[in-house]
């Protein structure tokens, strides 16, 4: 079964707003086991939706627009498909009774516009929509299935998982279902990832081997279609196996989860504290960990002592230590994170120190970071040559600093 998701209103072609319904749709389905062939986005005029439906129905078996349900004169979907169907609109009696309900029981005028929420399709089955006015619509066309959904995510997605996931199941018969997996790597680019599993990608059927690079990293989406849900995971765990055997350096996780997610799954599971010391990052270490909910659990704070004035008074760096070796180098990243531990109290202390630009410093060129890592047994440090504006330095600073401190904590795992 192919579907079409068609995302209707300008203010998605005018980028005011971001196209999240089709994302979201586009997972249920696949999770359905329905394959979605197509997202089309047009905006509030009846022609052009007019040759989009119109093509639409010809193509897929299930089409799924959204938005143009609601009260004003530029929401046109129902008025549009009701002429492209030759099907007359009428009054939902409870969609109508519903919306006076609503005003009445706010003390509110209810404009006339408004009762165009309750117009609908002649032979439609009513999709209810409990957390708005305007309702959704089912109904069929010669070979082809066609939902109607309203824009705003709040209504769309409880109506999806509500009312039109039991009546897809209900009226589509499914042999087969949609399972996908994601793998996720670091300090690996794209192309070479693809060509050391060029010939895994190249005889790709099923299952198939979808990758993306994003922010830094690289994710391989494993995707398996079958009618039986164990061999379909034994599929995925078996082309994981595969994958991971080339690549497994590089491999730090599956999932949603991102590397300082990974971080600090990882201090919990082995009951442990970290702190950090920045200098050229200026606390994106700390942000980076905070921003993610419950990390105080095991996230204690950091220091960001940016000159060599504060890593004395602060760190308690020594001056003969900067006087030797300066501030941008591997005695001084770990010096910062044996001291931050100390003076935090925490089991781990991560540090950053380097060059971020654009200007040299010490004599050293931009880029060139340090990152320092110390547990009560051992203190180490890692030395990175990064390109890129500034600010793009200092964000890969961050990224290394997670990554090399998740393979730390899982080194004797």
């Amino acid at each position: 079964m192919n579907a079409e998701i068609v995302a209707v209103g300008s203010e998605l072609l005018l980028g005011q707003i971001d196209n999240t319904n089709a994302t979201y749709l586009s997972k249920q389905l696949n999770q359905l086991g329905i394959n979605v062939y197509h997202h089309t986005v047009v905006g509030d005029n009846m022609e052009r939706l007019h040759d989009v439906l119109h093509t639409a129905i010809n193509r897929s078996d299930l089409v799924i627009t959204t938005g143009g349900l609601g009260p004003t004169k530029d929401d046109l979907t129902k008025e549009t498909l009701s002429k492209l169907l030759d099907r007359r609109l009428i009054y939902d009696e409870s969609t109508e009774q519903k919306i006076t309900r609503y005003f009445q029981e706010r003390e509110k005028e209810m404009t006339a516009n408004n009762r165009k929420q309750a117009l609908v399709i002649e032979g439609s089955t009513i999709i209810a929509n409990n957390f708005g006015l305007a309702c959704g619509m089912f109904l069929k066309h010669e070979g082809s299935a066609i939902i109607m959904l309203p824009g705003p995510p709040k209504e769309l997605i409880p109506m999806f998982e509500n009312e039109c996931i039991p009546l897809i199941n209900e009226r589509f018969t499914k042999t087969e279902q949609i399972q996908s997996r994601i793998l996720r790597f670091f300090d690996i680019g794209e192309s070479k990832l693809v060509d050391i599993l060029d010939n895994l990608i190249e005889k790709q059927e099923n299952p198939t081997i979808a990758p993306l690079a994003s922010d830094g990293e690289v994710t391989l989406r494993l995707t398996v279609k079958g009618s039986n849900e164990m061999n379909n995971k034994k599929m995925l765990d078996d082309l994981q196996k595969t994958i991971v055997r080339r690549v497994g350096q590089y491999f730090y996780g599956t999932g949603d989860g991102s590397l300082r997610e990974s971080v600090i799954a990882e201090l919990r599971k082995k009951n442990l504290t970290l702190s950090s010391a920045e200098s050229l990052t200026g606390g994106l270490f700390a942000a980076e960990m905070t921003s993610v909910s419950g990390a105080s659990e095991c996230f204690v704070g950091g220091l960001v002592t940016y000159t060599n004035k504060l890593k004395q008074e602060q760190l308690s760096v020594s001056e003969e230590l900067l006087n030797t070796h300066g501030a941008i180098s591997h005695e001084c990243a770990k010096e910062m994170a044996d001291k931050a531990r100390i003076k935090t109290g925490s089991d781990l202390a991560v540090s950053f120190t380097g060059v971020a630009g654009p200007k040299e410093a010490e004599k050293k060129s931009p880029g060139l970071v340090y990152i320092g890592l110390s547990s009560k047994d051992e203190t180490t440090s890692f030395e990175l040559h990064l390109a890129g504006h500034r600010s793009v330095i200092r964000e890969r600073s961050v990224k290394y600093g997670l990554y090399n401190l998740l393979k730390w904590l899982r080194k004797d795992s």
